[in-house]
Order: structure tokens, then sequence, then C-alpha cells
């Protein structure tokens, strides 16, 4: 039985090409629930990785005063991860495989801003 959370999630990630993972984290970096077609084991770690440079992103705007992060993209040879978020320093992340060196990143970020509003609603 899957919990609110992991369906948002596999929403997100059934809606966007290319997509192989998505996942639902507190600002620890503990992920609360993930849909992934990779292991679930990488996929945490993966997860707790992009919470920690969220996290140092969150600091250096508020440094400024610029105001939190609300999402960043980092593109790799072979996976782009979106990351965005949520509230109250959860995070959501959805990971693409690129073809061609290209991934439908704005479809991504357009599902996870909508999984984003789905998760701020579930924890409120």
């Amino acid at each position: 039985m899957s919990t609110p959370f992991a369906d948002i999630m596999r929403r997100a990630v059934e809606a966007t090409p290319g997509a192989v993972g998505g996942a639902f984290a507190d600002s620890e970096g503990e992920m609360v629930d993930c849909f992934s077609t990779v292991d679930k084991h990488d996929w945490a770690v993966l997860t707790a990785h992009y919470g920690v440079v969220l996290n140092h992103l969150q600091h250096a705007f508020g440094t400024w005063h610029y105001g939190g992060a609300e999402y960043f993209i980092a593109q790799h040879a072979e996976l782009d991860v979106v990351v965005c978020s949520v509230a109250h320093g959860y995070y959501a992340l959805l990971g693409l495989r690129t073809h061609d060196g290209s991934a439908p990143l704005a479809v991504a970020l357009a599902q996870l801003r909508a999984a984003s509003a789905a998760l701020r609603k579930e924890i409120a």
C-alpha cells in the first residue's frame, strides 16, 4: 500500500518523459517517501545529497536577503535533477535520464511544482 506522498511523486514521475524517480524528503535529507524505477537505496542517497545542496543554497540566499531558493536544476552527463522547496524545510526532486544531451526540463519543473503544491496540502 502506498502513501499519499508516494502517490504524488508517482504521478509526477509518470507525467514526465524520461523521469526515473521522484522523492519527498525532510530538512535533514531523510527521504519521507519516493517513487523510483532505480534502486531505492541509491535513490535515497541521491535525495540526501541534493538536500545538502538545497540547504547550502538556502543559507547563501538568506545571507544576501534574496529569500530562499524555490528550485534548482543540476545537469549531469546522464541524469538531470530538479529540486524544489516544498515547505518547512521539506523538498521534492525529480531525476530524468538525458537522451542526446537533453531532458524535458520544462515538463519536469511544471510537474514538480504541481507535486510540491500537492505535498504542501498533504503536510498542512
